[in-house]
């Protein structure tokens, strides 16, 4: 108990420096998680997909369509159970800040992912019309799209201005599933194309496969692309989230880049806190050879230095974690639904409370070796 009275008697003796001190440890910690959770953010996608479902696509690049006429082949594959097709429309919503996913797909489409929730009446009336689309909860709230809605969407792949009518709201099954996304009908995208752009009919983006044995799906995998070996159009077939990852792996360097700076940010106040623990060292010196002198031994100072540090950092480093999830919702609002998950995880808080404590100890241990070697009679003597 007299331990840790003097503990925050210490802490608390130059308030200012304190103070400063917290505010700059809060402020870290709070950079730290709302860096790593950018990165988390950033993967959200990929470890959403998943590895029950199969992507096909031109083994050469995404750029490159598929013929229409390989679904059946697919399909006739053992272990694939279902086939939907997919293309990536790109289009823009009024200005191109509005960015969003745009998928021309199959009726079947929604079978295959099970985690997109749709009241079965608003999934029969997106069927009846060839205009009808379907946009997914987060994409709903952020632009206020409601059922009924025509929404027109600038071509850029495929030119002109389309309309869609909002048929249904996609809810996702919990709230990892990302619903920032508006799909439609790959038959009216074909019909269009047929009258427009005729070379570009019956083309296919990727082949969405549904399978029947998860474990077996490398052997699929392989089956589907030997199918169409040394054909002009060759495939490549992985499970969902490793096709999620392709896309991640293109912005690998700037994710190391944010995690480079987030542990960056750790290292400065890291060098602040140990200069203000060796300043309060070095102003205690003739207290610390003292108590010393009354008996105390080298243990009970450095754990004075060692609980000081520790004790300052806790605090900053609470206030940091605890000011991170509102930080986060702010910052999600901010970038406009940029980021549809965007969740401070329990590794992002434990993470914090490991660096704080980091921080404390890598601060504390040289003064913490000072005031324990420090001699009576020099310490004495010490002025300042």
């Amino acid at each position: 108990m007299y331990l840790l009275k003097l503990i925050a008697r210490n802490a608390l003796r130059h308030k200012l420096r304190t103070i400063l001190t917290v505010i700059g440890l809060t402020v870290a910690v709070l950079a730290y998680g709302l860096l790593h959770t950018v990165v988390d953010a950033w993967y959200a996608g990929a470890a959403a997909a998943s590895n029950a479902r199969l992507v096909t696509r031109n083994a050469i690049s995404l750029v490159f369509p598929l013929p229409l006429s390989y679904e059946n082949r697919i399909r006739g594959v053992d272990g694939v159970t279902g086939v939907a097709r997919s293309n990536w429309f790109g289009g823009i919503y009024r200005e191109p800040k509005n960015f969003f996913a745009q998928f021309a797909v199959s009726n079947n489409y929604l079978d295959l992912y099970p985690e997109l929730v749709l009241p079965a009446q608003q999934r029969s009336d997106y069927l009846r019309d060839r205009k009808g689309c379907l946009v997914g909860r987060q994409l709903a709230s952020q632009f206020g799209f409601k059922v009924g809605d025509v929404i027109p969407i600038k071509g850029t792949i495929y030119p002109g201005t389309w309309e869609f009518v909002v048929r249904g709201i996609l809810d996702g099954r919990d709230e990892t599933t990302i619903t920032r996304q508006l799909l439609f009908h790959w038959e009216y995208l074909n019909e269009t194309l047929r009258k427009t752009m005729p070379r570009q009919v019956d083309q296919v983006g990727v082949y969405v496969l549904g399978i029947s044995n998860l474990d077996d799906a490398a052997a699929i995998s392989r089956s589907v692309d030997s199918v169409f070996k040394n054909s002009l159009a060759e495939t490549l077939t992985e499970t969902e989230q490793a096709f999620q990852l392709g896309f991640v792996a293109m912005s690998d360097q700037i994710i190391a880049a944010i995690g480079v700076v987030s542990y960056v940010v750790i290292v400065i106040i890291m060098a602040v806190m140990a200069n203000a623990m060796a300043m309060s060292a070095r102003e205690r010196t003739v207290e610390y050879a003292t108590l010393k002198a009354l008996g105390f031994g080298p243990t009970f100072l450095a754990l004075l230095v060692f609980g000081e540090s520790i004790a300052i950092c806790a605090i900053g480093g609470s206030l940091g974690m605890l000011a991170t999830p509102p930080a986060a919702n702010l910052f999600k609002q901010a970038t406009g639904g940029v980021f549809p998950v965007f969740n401070v995880s329990v590794e992002t808080i434990a993470l914090q409370a490991a660096c704080a404590f980091a921080v404390a100890v890598a601060a504390a241990i040289v003064p913490a070796l000072q005031a324990a070697r420090v001699r009576i009679v020099e310490g004495l003597r010490a002025i300042g």
